[in-house]
This record gives structure tokens, sequence and C-alpha cells, in this order.
């Protein structure tokens, strides 16, 4: 049967429409009637480039890896989910017997099968067939567009985490886009007393603002001290933490000189392979730096966060497209149009 319209990329700056055969699912599997996707920065370069770093597309593959819809079959061995349950889907799959799965750190299996990460399609099309465990489902009151949005605020979930973000810490983020915002959304929920968000544009700390930022700084200058010396001025002191969420080098300086000695500064954006650091400052004032991969075991934490209603995601949805409309919606996103870009899969 196909009846699969799918956005389909061929190479750099190929995006085709294609419909594609319906797939079924096998044991351990659901298939998925996709309602909702986010764009992710992620698919706007894998669609200007190719590549990111060392995963290259060599064959089509389907975009898309912010999704969620309503299960329409199961397979053999499913037993907590039936057809018509709305659900997130976690777009990482790990091998499940690894040393790093074993731990609780699954993010990091050599293994994982992941959404649109080449050669593995993702799930913007009518239909995708997904396993039944990376599947959560839905409360009612939650909104399929807050269930696609969960990928995203659990990259937020996990850098918090890492950060250890608790009640009165005072945060640095650098970088207002989308990864940035649902970083303060996460940060606030967990009880920041205060937190700081920078950038470059200025309408983006404007929405922050919105969202529940203590401070704005906006960045006018690739000096770093004078960044730094505005952002200690607007907490009164130094930010205990630092989560960096553009990639950019001078940003990730700003990160490490700014964090007060013995905070922790949280590496999320992803920006050259390689960028000079005033590393000797954070050794000597032992600033912990650490990184982030995706996230794991943070669905469930950023469902609840929804749930309750200590975040309020949907805000960040700022531009709406149909799955006909794939093209445009990624030339939306890539002109830096809004903030989060969905598209709805639904006929």
């Amino acid at each position: 049967m196909s009846n699969n319209l799918s956005c389909v990329l061929y190479g750099p700056n190929d995006i085709r429409m294609e419909n594609r055969s319906i797939p079924r699912p096998g044991k351990n599997e659901v298939q998925i009637k996709i309602h909702s996707v986010g764009i992710c920065g992620s698919d706007v370069h894998y669609w200007q480039h190719g590549r990111i770093g060392d995963f290259v597309l060599t064959s089509p593959m389907v975009l898309g890896h912010e999704s969620s819809g309503t299960v329409s079959a199961v397979g053999e061995g499913v037993s907590h989910l039936k057809a018509g349950d709305r659900v997130a889907i976690e777009p990482g799959v790990p091998c499940r017997h690894c040393e790093f799965c074993k731990s609780g750190r699954y993010n990091l299996c050599l293994d994982v099968v992941f959404c649109a990460t080449p050669p593995v399609d993702g799930t913007l099309c009518r239909y995708y067939v997904h396993a039944a465990d990376f599947c959560y489902k839905l409360p009612d009151h939650v909104s399929f567009e807050e269930g696609a949005l969960l990928e995203p605020l659990s990259v937020g979930v996990h850098a918090c985490r890492r950060a250890g973000v608790t009640i009165g810490k005072r945060v640095l983020i650098c970088g207002a886009g989308p990864i940035g915002l649902v970083s303060l959304l996460t940060a606030k929920a967990m009880g920041a007393a205060e937190v700081c968000i920078t950038d470059v544009d200025g309408k983006r700390l404007d929405f922050a603002q919105q969202l529940g930022a203590n401070h704005t700084v906006h960045v006018q200058s690739r000096e770093t001290l004078p960044v730094s010396e505005q952002v200690q001025a607007a907490f009164g002191c130094r930010p205990d933490i630092s989560i960096e969420c553009s990639g950019a080098e001078a940003s990730i300086q700003l990160a490490i000189l700014t964090t007060k000695s013995g905070g922790t500064v949280v590496l999320v954006g992803m920006g050259p392979a390689e960028v000079k650091l005033p590393i000797i400052n954070a050794a000597v004032r032992e600033v912990d730096i650490r990184g982030i991969f995706r996230y794991a075991n943070c669905y469930p934490i950023a469902l609840d966060m929804i749930a309750s209603g200590q975040v309020q995601a949907r805000s960040l949805i700022t531009n709406n497209f149909t799955l006909e409309e794939s093209v445009k919606a990624f030339e939306t996103a890539r002109n830096g149009e809004g903030i989060k870009v969905m598209i709805y899969c639904g006929q």
C-alpha cells in the first residue's frame, strides 16, 4: 500500500515529496499515524549540507525526528499500547545490551538507531514504525504539538541535569535559539533562582524574556570580556552554571570565563570541530566542563513538566505548515523566521 507521503532528502538542497509504502509493525513495534513534526536545526543542516560531521547522507532519507502521532497498529508482544493511543516518539533506539545501555546512559550506545540520522529514515511522513518502548502515551490534555516538543525539551532536561541545576542556582544560557529557550524553561522549572540568556538577536531575547528570563544580554561584540562583565552586572555576581547552546567559539569562551570558580559549564551547541578555549582559566578555577549528547531517560520528565503545567512549551511554536508544504517549512526554518516550525502530517 503506497499512500505514505514522505519528505525525502536526496542531497544538499534537494527535498522531494514522494509516496512510499506504509510500513507494518514487527515484533515489539507500533505503527504510528504521524500528526506533528517539529523542524530541528539538524534537519536544516542535513538539507543544506547533506551531512553533519561523520553522519553523511549516501542514499535518500526521510527527514524529521521531533514527532507525535496516533498508534494505528501494534506488533506482536506490545501490551502497553493499543490502536488509538496518542504518543510522543523518542527517536533514538539503542541496542539495550551494551555497557552504556545497561548503565542507563543509552544515548552513548554505539549502535543507537536515530530517526533522520543517515542511513535511518525519519518521521516526516504519514505513517511510521517505531519501537513500542520508546513511545510515550500522552495524557488527554497534552496536545500532539506538545508531544512533538518533548524531543527538544528533553535536550534541555539532559543539559540541566548534567549541569546540576537545582533550587537557588544562578544560570547563564548562551544562545536564545530553540535549545537555549527549552533550557531556560527547564532551568526555571528545576528551581533556578535567576536565569540570564545571551544572543546576537534582540527579538529572540525579547521572546526569552516573555518565557521567564530574569536577565538578557544582547551580544553586539566579539570581545568576550565586556559581555562577561554585562552578565556579571546583571546577576550581581558570577553564575553558578553556564549552559552553552550556540556552539560559537566566542560564546563557549564567554561561558567558561564568566562561570564562578567551582561552577559548571555544559556544552550543548554544536559548532566547529575544534575551538580555542581558555582552558587554564577553567583549570585553575576548577570550572567543570561537561558535554551532552542528545539525552537519556529524559522523556518521562519532559512529559511530566508539560502535563503538570510547569512548562508552557507550546508558546515556542511560531510557524505551522502541512506536510505538502514541507519545502516552504524548511525555508522558513533556514531563514530564522520565528522559533519553532511545526509540520502537520495528517490528510
